[in-house]
């Protein structure tokens, strides 16, 4: 499979007409005063001129990027052994100091021959060094790259009790080895695109061959080579040109920094996706019954991950439908209350100005802003804000009779089942649905709150993720056995099904 080039984008169902700009593009020739000038200003461009073999016949440019390469690398790697004389065997002319670098005159483990300025420069970018051969008017790239990057470090997130302890990094290479240590196989495919015109950032897909579908994964370049922007540097836009729905607020790719969760969806038949310099891995197709799965259902018992399960989607129900369930029964129907409960929430609302509906509205954007508030701060900061809210401002609030003890009950029920959610991004679109159904119970009552649960029904009805319904794959809703998942989710329609005997 290879990646499609960059030709056009249609952009009929992103709405308006696009009129693609033309890449970077730099003079075919390569030579050293060229390289120079096109680096001038940069004051972490190094270049040095050195004399092959030392023998006075052959001069040679050698050009890298200070912090991206290691230095003793291009000293130990490079420099020093195309200077030794011994190597040279009296070579009379570039070409054949060129055969003889290929050959082996050079330490560096890796070597590629560039006969174009536009390579050049992406491999002087990427953290190679180049030799530079004016005469021939081409260059060698070796990979000294710097191992001056994050170390991998535990999950942040994703708290992990039973797995793997490492997580994703900044470093593409890094990241893909962390996968391949779990996936020892050569089925397991890497191929690398360069996404942005200006950033030139390596985006690697991943897949399984001989599982994941030949097709989706050729659909998947196709839409990564379609994406023409100056800089690659956020997942946001990558996001809007892979996902089917762009504008739908339920999350369609599935973000995570582990490797071994990464490896799981790939043994699956999913494609995966890591963007260099973005310590998180993305997966896709996926359905909406995946994001409210975690890593620790496979560590641990299926009927203790079957009741944990239904615990997440019944907290689900609650982050949902609580808030504008209480609205409407309170506002439209007070019969369906039972009596002693009805005497205490009437007892409660005395002295309360403002209507249940503004009491519940009220409340959730508060606790919104405490949300916002809490990771937008410092964590010191951001948990003192979170007590100070939701104690002294909480209490204070009942105290002066602004708000219902019992309206404080439901948006903080509401709130606390929300966090239960292993998504972020799910629980983002739960909150804006939240919203929804709380103002259609404002309007009509229980009725608008089911037309309007209706309308996003069908909206979720009608998200596809490279041809798998969002709807789909709801038979990981019950955890079965690991033995006898023998099978793989057949709503993937992967080319080898079996997974077991």
């Amino acid at each position: 499979m290879g990646i499609i080039p960059n030709m056009y984008n249609s952009s009929s169902d992103r709405g308006g007409a696009y009129h693609p700009l033309p890449p970077v593009r730099y003079p075919s020739s390569v030579t050293s005063a060229y390289i120079r000038s096109l680096f001038s200003c940069c004051a972490d461009f190094e270049a040095r001129q050195i004399v092959f073999g030392l023998n006075g016949n052959i001069l040679l440019t050698v050009c890298w990027l200070d912090g991206l390469v290691s230095g003793t690398g291009v000293s130990e790697s490079v420099i020093r052994p195309l200077t030794d004389s011994l190597r040279s065997l009296n070579a009379p002319g570039e070409e054949a100091a060129r055969d003889i670098i290929l050959g082996g005159g050079v330490y560096s483990y890796a070597v590629s021959e560039r006969d174009k300025s536009d390579d050049v420069v992406g491999d002087l970018t990427h953290g190679c060094c180049v030799l530079i051969f004016d005469t021939l008017q081409c260059a060698l790239s070796f990979e000294v790259r710097s191992d001056k990057t994050r170390a991998v470090s535990e999950p942040t997130l994703e708290k992990s009790l039973k797995g793997g302890k490492d997580s994703f990094t900044e470093t593409l290479r890094t990241n893909t080895a962390l996968v391949r240590r779990r996936l020892c196989t050569p089925s397991l495919k890497t191929v690398e695109s360069t996404v942005g015109r200006r950033s030139d950032t390596k985006v690697a897909v991943l897949y399984l061959d001989g599982v994941a579908p030949a097709e989706r994964v050729e659909e998947l370049a196709r839409r990564l080579d379609g994406l023409d922007i100056d800089a690659l540097l956020s997942l946001g836009i990558l996001e809007e040109a892979v996902c089917d729905c762009p504008r739908s607020p339920f999350p369609q790719l599935i973000h995570t920094e582990r490797p071994d969760r990464f490896a799981m969806y790939l043994a699956e038949g999913r494609m995966g996706l890591l963007v260099d310099g973005i310590p998180v891995g993305l997966i896709t197709p996926v359905s909406f019954a995946e994001f409210m799965r975690v890593i620790g259902d496979h560590n641990t018992h299926y009927i203790i991950s079957a009741g944990l399960n239904a615990l997440r989607y019944l907290a689900l129900l609650i982050a949902l439908l609580l808030p504008a369930f209480y609205v409407a029964v309170a506002m439209y129907h007070q019969e369906m209350i039972p009596t002693q409960l009805l005497y205490s929430i009437i007892e409660a609302k005395q002295g309360v100005p403002f209507s249940t509906a503004l009491e519940v509205i009220g409340m959730l954007m508060a606790l919104s802003f405490l949300q916002e508030a809490g990771l937008r701060l410092p964590n010191p900061i951001g948990d003192t804000v979170s007590i100070i809210g939701a104690l002294i401002v909480g209490q204070a609030a009942v105290d002066a009779s602004l708000v219902s003890p019992i309206a404080i009950i439901v948006v903080a029920m509401s709130g606390i089942a929300c966090y239960t959610l292993p998504s972020q991004d799910l629980a983002g679109a739960v909150r804006l649905c939240r919203l929804l159904l709380l103002l259609g119970a404002v309007f009509a009552g229980l009725f608008g709150m089911a037309a309007v649960s209706c309308l996003i029904l069908l909206h979720v009805a009608g998200i596809d993720s490279f041809d798998v319904s969002y709807t789909d794959g709801q038979g990981s809703v019950i955890p079965k056995p690991m033995l006898s998942r023998k099978y793989r989710p057949a709503e993937l329609k992967t080319t080898d099904r079996r997974r077991q005997k």
